[in-house]
């Protein structure tokens, strides 16, 4: 089984508002995610230049490992949020994949909400980490880069994150008041076959299935 975000509805018990929310929230999370591909990418060339300089010029790329290691808080945790919103995260279906119905929106509940606890002991943690790294004026070992952007890069993809589960908590609730109702904003458990059906539709779109199917 996989996860697969379910971010529509329809019919009269639509919630307008937490779908307009959630649709800005998407928005802000895409553009982390954006970020954190793009500094994957100009890493990855740097690190060509770095080869290619020392090789052939012996001229590498001025501290290069400063910058490696101040990127590595974008893409590690830029895309956090976004990958919680799609359900592209791991875990374990052993139990969850038995149950259904509201027993299983209860469990995805408190999974959520345990969560969001550890999200927000990080978020505190890694703050005051920032806040250090400010007052202090910390900085990289070879070409002096201050350090609090990549540490400030930490509690705000968090926080990100964090509403993302308050957002997901929120979706689960309705459904433990009402089972019936649609999913909405959450990640929801697949079967084999729904799950390679949606890769299809991923990968070359929705008129591969409709050829398919005549």
């Amino acid at each position: 089984m996989t996860m697969r975000g379910n971010a529509a509805a329809s019919g009269p018990g639509r919630p307008e508002t937490y779908i307009r929310f959630d649709g800005a929230l998407g928005v802000l999370e895409n553009i982390f995610n954006l970020i954190a591909a793009a500094s994957i990418l100009i890493l990855m060339l740097m690190a060509v230049v770095q080869i290619f300089g020392r090789l052939l010029f012996n001229m590498p790329v001025p501290g290069f490992i400063d910058i490696t290691e101040q990127a590595m808080a974008i893409f590690a945790f830029a895309g956090v949020a976004y990958c919680q919103r799609v359900g592209g995260h791991i875990r374990m279906e052993i139990l969850l994949g038995r149950i259904t119905g509201r027993p299983l929106w209860i469990a995805e509940t408190i999974g959520t909400l345990v969560l969001a606890f550890v999200v927000f002991m990080l978020i505190w943690g890694s703050w005051y980490h920032f806040d250090r790294s400010w007052t202090i004026g910390d900085s990289t070992m070879d070409i002096r880069l201050p350090t609090w952007p990549s540490k400030l890069m930490v509690p705000v993809a968090l926080g990100l994150l964090f509403l993302r589960l308050m957002l997901q908590t929120y979706g689960y609730l309705r459904l433990v008041v009402d089972p019936s109702r649609q999913p909405v904003a959450v990640p929801v458990i697949e079967d084999v076959t729904a799950h390679a059906q949606h890769e299809i539709e991923d990968a070359f779109g929705d008129d591969a299935i409709a050829g398919e199917t005549k």
